[in-house]
């Protein structure tokens, strides 16, 4: 099969597209014909080793794909050759998904939706987890109340505000001058220009914040959220930060995304019911995952993904 591979850590160069041996189904695996893959900020961490998540090249990166099952190993009984699939397999482990094949645990892949193509589908699982799980799982965001959502034109960001709204929440969100309209377009209730406005002007307005951007932001979100609300965080909150919010009763959730076919299911049946979309910026074939990889720096609306 053809894949990318990288043998040194390094910018977008160090990506090439080279022959590697067919993988091969385990028990309780299938064998995945990826048609499209999805590139997330995580990738680029660990190409460039900031994020040693796979060890030393070489490694084949990325998690998201969608494709057709090739084959199927001992033990599987929910898929057949021919099924179309998507998911996340073996975060954080390789997954090989910048590659003609990849074999995943078959529990961690789920039917792909309908109506859409390979390409937004594969702009779902990675992001669109991290949202549901953030939402959902740890969030336990509920129909009435009010969240805040950081960053409502990133991946992760247009994918949570869509998943608010379909939970019947009251949804605000930030956004850079030049993409407020692509937020409000989401159907966020509110759209806050950080250039302009201070979110934390909205004092204990919300009941949830989903916080995706760093810095300072964890800690400028205690201001916005009421007493007993939650924050959610994709990255470190600090101490300090921490004890703020417990002085308040606020939880504080510092969360990772896993693998998870229940939470593949839950996006898949928002695609269908048309609430629930990826947005794909750009798409770049296999050969060039280089520069797709220089292109997401570029902070474009939405995903990049590969098209195999």
């Amino acid at each position: 099969m053809r894949a990318v591979i990288q043998y040194s850590v390094g910018g977008p160069d160090v990506l090439f597209v080279a022959e590697r041996p067919d993988p091969s189904p385990k028990p309780g695996e299938v064998l995945v014909r990826v048609k499209a893959a999805g590139i997330n900020p995580v990738d680029g961490a660990v190409r460039g080793g900031f994020y040693p998540l796979l060890g030393e090249p070489p490694f084949i990166l990325g998690w998201d794909i969608s494709g057709t099952v090739e084959a199927v190993g001992a033990g599987v009984t929910a898929f057949k050759v021919g099924d179309e699939v998507f998911g996340m397999p073996r975060f954080p482990k390789q997954a090989g998904a910048y590659a003609e094949l990849a074999a995943a645990p078959a529990d961690e892949i789920a039917v792909k939706p309908g109506g859409i193509d390979n390409a937004h589908a594969a702009a779902l699982p990675l992001a669109g987890l991290t949202a549901w799980q953030g939402l959902v799982r740890l969030g336990r965001l509920q129909s009435g109340q009010r969240a805040l959502i950081h960053a409502g034109a990133g991946g992760v960001g247009h994918l949570a505000v869509q998943i608010a709204k379909a939970l019947g929440t009251y949804v605000v969100s930030t956004a850079s001058p030049d993409k407020l309209d692509f937020v409000r377009a989401l159907s966020a209730d509110e759209v806050i220009d950080y250039t302009k406005e201070d979110f934390t002007g909205r004092a204990g307005d919300f009941d949830l914040v989903l916080e995706t951007v760093g810095g300072d932001h964890a800690d400028e979100s205690l201001r916005a959220l009421r007493d007993g609300g939650v924050l959610v965080s994709l990255l470190n909150v600090h101490d300090a930060t921490r004890a703020k919010a417990s002085a308040r009763g606020i939880r504080v959730e510092r969360m990772s995304v896993v693998p998870d076919r229940e939470g593949l299911v839950e996006l898949a049946k928002l695609v269908d019911a048309k609430k629930l979309s990826a947005h794909v910026a750009k798409a770049f074939p296999l050969d060039q995952a280089g520069a797709a990889h220089a292109f997401l720096t570029t902070r474009p609306i939405g995903k990049v993904v590969l098209t195999v």
